[in-house]
């Protein structure tokens, strides 16, 4: 096995499918299931394994260098990928004034695991995808010329194929899977690899992300596939935004079924699907599984 594959570090899969009895569902003939993909790996949970274990493998053992904002759960687990199978990380932080501020609990977290960690500014960093702004940031992070770059959120045509497997989990299991959407790459996978309906919970806003799955798919299949759809009425607001209602709904839901549930994702995907019950939108005997992505952090906001 290669030194730098990530199977080296025994992830658990597949991930266990959990049954959550819930009357919000049982009374109208439904089945809830959870999807504990953040039982995978502890340093690597849920989409985040999957959507880097093939990166990784063609990084061969390369530098790798990836984008996110300051409390980014795709930062941390490449960082903690790096520390573990021993391979260097750059880390291209959103925010320049951010630099020389101390580090928050995160970033500590990615420079302890050996990260080096570089702050841009925002406009530079939303134009990452341009050749020219990504040859800046390049320079910026002083990157050495064999290094292995990886999209914001890992999301790219191997981070599609990688979260196929998880939809062919579900099959056979599930009538119905549902997983909360950033950047759109486990949507793209799930949907392709589950025989079912897919239904992605967005929590951003702006409606763009139906463009952006369908580009992934392209560039990982060829075209789209599979039988998906967004529900974009649960991103309460946008990215990092919980406010008391959603906050609420996540203690209740967690005290009822002993799980803790990470807010910026997994509490608007639960939430929407509760609505979604209450509306009817799901007939009797249907069988949904809702993909745990993560597991909370100390604090799940972003700068």
């Amino acid at each position: 096995m290669n030194a730098f594959d990530p199977a080296r570090l025994r992830p658990r899969l597949p991930s266990p499918l959990e049954p959550a009895v819930d009357e919000r569902f049982t009374r109208r003939g439904l089945t809830l299931l959870l999807k504990r993909d953040d039982l995978i790996h502890p340093d690597l949970p849920g989409n985040k394994w999957r959507k880097l274990a093939l990166n990784l493998r063609e990084s061969g053992g390369r530098p790798v260098l990836t984008f996110g904002g300051a409390y980014s759960n795709h930062l941390r687990a490449t960082a903690a990928a790096g520390r573990l199978l021993g391979f260097a990380t750059i880390g291209v932080v959103r925010g320049d004034e951010l630099a020389g501020r101390p580090l928050n609990p995160s970033l500590a977290r990615c420079a302890a695991d050996g990260m080096r960690l570089v702050f841009a500014d925002r406009a530079t960093y939303r134009a990452k995808h341009e050749p020219e702004a990504l040859a800046r940031l390049l320079a910026l992070a002083g990157a050495p010329d064999d290094v292995y770059v990886v999209p914001e959120g890992g999301s790219n045509a191997l981070a599609v194929q990688g979260c196929v497997e998880l939809g062919r989990e579900l099959n056979g299991a599930a009538d119905v899977a549902a997983v909360a959407c950033g950047t759109g790459g486990t949507l793209a996978g799930l949907a392709a690899g589950f025989e079912g309906r897919t239904l992605g919970v967005p929590v951003l806003k702006g409606g763009f992300l139906g463009g952006e799955v369908r580009a992934l798919q392209e560039a990982a299949f060829g075209g789209t596939r599979g039988d998906w759809r967004l529900d974009e009425r649960f991103h309460f607001g946008g990215y990092a935004r919980t406010p008391p209602e959603l906050d609420a709904f996540a203690l209740e839901f967690g005290a009822r079924h002993e799980l803790a549930i990470e807010r910026l994702y997994v509490a608007k995907m639960l939430y929407g699907l509760t609505v979604l019950a209450e509306e009817g939108a799901f007939g009797p005997g249907t069988r949904i599984a809702a993909v745990v992505t993560g597991a909370p952090e100390p604090r799940e906001d972003t700068l």
